[in-house]
C-alpha cells in the first residue's frame, strides 16, 4: 500500500538520481559530442556539395550552414537549441530536424531492443536457476560453458549466422529489411534481437548463479530449510530475491550495450533505424544528426539506469531505508 512517506521517499530518489546522475552525463555529452566531432578531419560543406563544387559554393553553403561561425557560437547555437525545442538542430544532409529524424526510426530499433531484454531475461534467469541448482554437475558446466562461448562471438557475425540458418536455409523469418504484412514488420526484429541478446545473456547468467550460489550458502536459508518451508518458496521468495540486486544493476549496464549492438546489428540487417542514420551521419560529416542520436541515446541509458534502481530499492527494502 502506498502512503505519502513512500511516495516521498520514491520522489526525493528521483530526484537525487536526475542530479547526481543525469545532469552530468547530459553536460558531459554535449560538451564531448559537440567538441569530438570537430576535431575529426573533413569539411561538411564539401562533402555534401561533391569534390567538383567551387570554393565560392562551399564558402557559401558554411555560411549558409553556421559552420563558418567561432566554435564557441557555435556551441551556444547548439546549447540553446538543445534546452529550447529538445534538438540539436536541423540536418545538414536532409534538411530536416534530427529530432523528426530520430523519432521516425525510434520505433525500429526500441523494437530490437525489447525484444532482446525479453530473451535475455527469459534464457539468463532460468539458466542461472537450474545451474545453481545442480551445483557442479552436468547441468551447471553446461551452462557455464556455453556462455563462454557466446561472449567470444562478435554481434555482427552472429547476426550473419543467424541470417544463413534461420532465413536463408530455414526461410523461417525475414532476411532483412521491414515488410508490410501484418506480422512481418515484428517478425523482421526477431533475428536482431535475438543477436544482440546472445551477447547480453553471458555476463547476466554468470552474475546471477554466483549470486545464487552465495545466497543459496547464507543463514537464512540454513534456518528457513530448518522450519520445513518448502524449498520453491525458498528459492523463488527468498533466494532469487536476494540475489536479484547486484544482477539487476549489471542488466542496467548491459541495457547500455544493447542500444550499442542494436546500432550495429541495424546495418547487418538493413533496417533502416537509428543505427543506419547514425552511420550515414558519420560518414557525410552530419554533425546535427550524430550529436542527436548521441544525446537521445545517453537520455534513454539513464534513463534505464534509474528505472532499474528503483526496481532495486523495491526489491530490497535497505535500500529505501539508505536512500530516506
Amino acid at each position: 500500500m502506498f502512503t505519502f512517506s513512500s511516495i516521498k521517499n520514491v520522489t526525493w530518489r528521483i530526484v537525487k538520481r536526475f542530479l547526481s546522475r543525469v545532469l552530468p552525463v547530459v553536460i558531459g555529452v554535449v560538451v564531448a559530442v559537440f567538441f569530438l566531432l570537430r576535431l575529426v578531419p573533413g569539411d561538411p560543406a564539401r562533402i555534401i556539395l561533391g569534390d567538383q563544387a567551387t570554393d565560392a559554393s562551399v564558402i557559401a553553403l558554411r555560411e549558409q550552414l553556421g559552420l563558418d561561425q567561432p566554435v564557441w557560437v557555435q556551441f551556444s547555437h547548439f546549447v540553446t537549441q538543445l534546452f529550447t525545442h529538445f534538438d540539436t538542430g536541423e540536418s545538414l544532409v536532409y534538411g530536416e530536424s534530427t529530432r523528426t529524424l530520430i523519432l521516425e526510426r525510434a520505433p525500429l530499433s526500441l523494437g530490437i531492443v525489447a525484444i532482446a531484454v525479453m530473451l535475455t531475461l527469459a534464457i539468463a534467469v532460468p539458466l542461472s536457476v537450474a545451474a545453481a541448482s545442480h551445483q557442479d554437475g552436468p547441468v551447471d558446466h553446461m551452462v557455464r560453458v556455453i556462455p563462454a562461448v557466446g561472449m567470444g562471438m562478435p554481434t555482427f557475425w552472429v547476426g550473419l549466422l543467424l541470417i544463413i540458418v534461420f532465413a536463408v536455409n530455414l526461410k523461417w523469418l525475414p532476411v532483412g529489411g521491414i515488410g508490410d504484412g501484418p506480422l512481418q514488420p515484428f517478425l523482421s526484429l526477431v533475428l536482431p534481437g535475438v543477436a544482440v541478446a546472445i551477447a547480453a545473456i553471458p555476463p547476466l547468467v554468470r552474475s546471477l548463479r554466483s549470486e545464487l550460489l552465495d545466497v543459496t550458502h547464507a543463514d537464512f536459508v540454513t534456518t528457513l530449510r530448518a522450519a520445513h518451508i518448502p524449498e520453491r518458496t525458498i528459492q523463488f521468495r527468498h533466494v532469487l530475491r536476494n540475489a536479484a540486486v547486484p544482477t539487476l544493476n549489471l542488466f542496467g549496464v548491459n541495457v547500455a550495450f544493447m542500444i550499442g549492438g542494436t546500432l550495429v546489428v541495424e546495418k547487418v540487417f538493413a533496417i533502416n533505424g537509428v543505427g543506419s542514420l547514425l552511420f550515414n551521419a558519420i560518414s557525410s560529416r552530419d554533425f546535427p544528426v550524430v550529436q542527436g542520436v548521441a544525446l537521445y541515446c545517453a537520455f534513454f541509458v539513464v534513463l534505464i539506469t534509474i528505472i532499474v534502481d528503483l526496481c532495486s530499492a523495491a526489491i530490497d527494502p535497505r535500500l529505501r531505508l539508505g536512500s530516506s
